[in-house]
């Protein structure tokens, strides 16, 4: 039980502390802006990949709070990796599979994917 507490006092630096706090503090503030972004941007496309996009864009705010519940105490610090890593691989599936579909313009008209 000892080393557990000494491990979790040890993984966070009190002096960085606080710039740790403020650079979570402006992804929060950063990834729910281009979330809000994206969110409008589907509502003027309303396609397939602008959902998509606005997705990952959604996964990237959840991330940061997480982050930030970590750093605050309230997100223990397995949830937090297991949260984060597996939000890791989905956002790089959905952005592959976005890549995907897009392909050329040629292969778009021919294919008949419209959006």
């Amino acid at each position: 039980m000892v080393l557990a507490l000494s491990f979790a006092d040890e993984w966070l630096d009190p002096q960085l502390a606080p710039i740790l706090v403020a650079v979570i503090i402006l992804a929060v503030i950063g990834t729910t802006a281009l979330f809000v972004i994206g969110l409008v941007a589907y509502s003027q496309r309303r396609s397939a990949r602008y959902v998509l996009i606005t997705a990952v864009l959604g996964i990237l705010v959840i991330r940061s709070v997480i982050g930030l519940g970590t750093v605050l105490g309230l997100t223990p610090m397995t949830v937090h990796h297991l949260m984060e890593h597996g939000f890791d691989f989905l956002i790089a599936v959905l952005l592959l599979y976005v890549v995907y579909r897009s392909g050329s313009s040629s292969r778009r008209v021919s294919r008949g994917f419209d959006d």
